[in-house]
């Protein structure tokens, strides 16, 4: 019997890490969503740049206590109890007193009204402290031509747009979806479900800060102003059969934004936060109609874990399922409808309800 030896090749060195570290990355990537990660990266790198420069000479206790009366003040808990009676008076949909929906939004308005506005205050002050550094010839001089009034009310407008703007990416993006589809999720619409979002989807939302850096010299949006504008908000995401009338073609009612949150069909559709004109210039305006109004909301196929799952809703666990939904890989690819694809492309058909 005659033995061949066996002749090995050796491996470079350079290679057996090279493969050792793809081998790594394909099994971080099977488990854990690793863009959803990249987001997370970006908020810590933004909040560190805050720590470095002192919040850009801004008071962060000062802000926080702002942006707290804006969230959970007075005035706002007085806004969300009116629109809680509205909805037991002229509900959209015939709900429980306190249903499953409803008891896991109060857990996302604990987490905003605690850990969220710390978030959002650093992300803030550091986004604004890092715009101001970086591109110093945003902020436009103090014009004095232009009344301050005016210059609020541009600021407005203009934050609406950029609200607009990161809505859709956050439909058409992937990555974003990720962070938004938790929003989504609700089964239950109430004006709680304002409050049902990942803490950090608010880096995309970033972007609507960059109005008032520019116009900073001329003139300040009013803590009364965002509770104005927080209020439209909630009541838009409210369990109210409630239009608007002629006004609908200008401001978001219930009944036009349920439409967005429909179960079936695109949901990239109807989009606007305060203001309908972005959506009708676009042509992604749907106004309701008496079939839209009590129309079912949430996701196709639950992708994400939800409440109205299983015979006990265990809203807990849930809700940590939720929190780390965007981090973990999908076990198909995500589809994102799009009313583009759709036929009868949406039509701004006169306004109803």
């Amino acid at each position: 019997m005659v033995v061949v030896p066996v002749q090995r090749t050796a491996v470079p060195r350079d290679a057996r890490t090279t493969n050792l570290a793809s081998a790594l990355g394909r099994a971080v990537a099977t488990r854990v969503y690793l863009p959803a990660c990249a987001i997370a990266l970006l908020a810590s790198a933004l909040i560190a740049a805050g720590l470095l420069t002192q919040w850009g000479g801004a008071s962060f206790s000062g802000s926080l206590a702002e942006l707290h009366l804006v969230v959970v003040g007075p005035a706002s808990l007085i806004v969300i109890g009116v629109i809680l009676v509205v909805e037991r008076l002229r509900p959209a949909q015939r709900r429980p007193l306190v249903a499953r929906g409803h008891r896991q939004d109060v857990l996302y308005t604990l987490l905003h009204a605690t850990l969220g506005v710390l978030l959002i205050t650093a992300l803030t002050l550091s986004f604004q402290s890092v715009v101001e550094r970086a591109l110093p010839w945003i902020v436009l001089p103090r014009m004095g031509l232009v009344p301050h009034a005016a210059a609020i009310a541009l600021i407005f407008v203009a934050m609406d747009a950029c609200n607009w703007s990161v809505h859709l990416a956050n439909h058409r993006s992937r990555v974003l979806w990720r962070f938004h589809e938790l929003h989504h999720s609700q089964e239950d619409m109430n004006v709680m479900t304002v409050f049902r979002t990942h803490p950090l989807i608010h880096v995309s939302y970033l972007l609507a800060l960059v109005p008032g850096v520019v116009l900073l010299a001329n003139g300040v949006v009013s803590t009364t102003l965002l509770i104005v504008y927080g209020g439209i908000v909630a009541f838009a995401h409210s369990n109210t059969n409630l239009g608007f009338g002629p006004l609908g073609r200008i401001f978001v009612s219930p009944n036009f934004h349920r439409i967005h949150h429909r179960v079936e069909g695109a949901q990239d559709v109807n989009l606007g936060f305060a203001l309908t004109i972005w959506d009708q210039l676009s042509r992604r305006a749907v106004f309701p109609t008496a079939a839209t109004i009590r129309m079912d909301t949430g996701i196709p196929g639950r992708p994400l874990r939800v409440e109205q799952e299983g015979e006990r809703a265990r809203h807990i666990a849930t809700f940590g399922a939720q929190l780390l939904g965007p981090f973990r890989p999908m076990p198909r690819p995500v589809d994102l409808p799009s009313v583009r694809g759709e036929r009868g492309v949406a039509e701004a058909a006169p306004p109803s309800g």
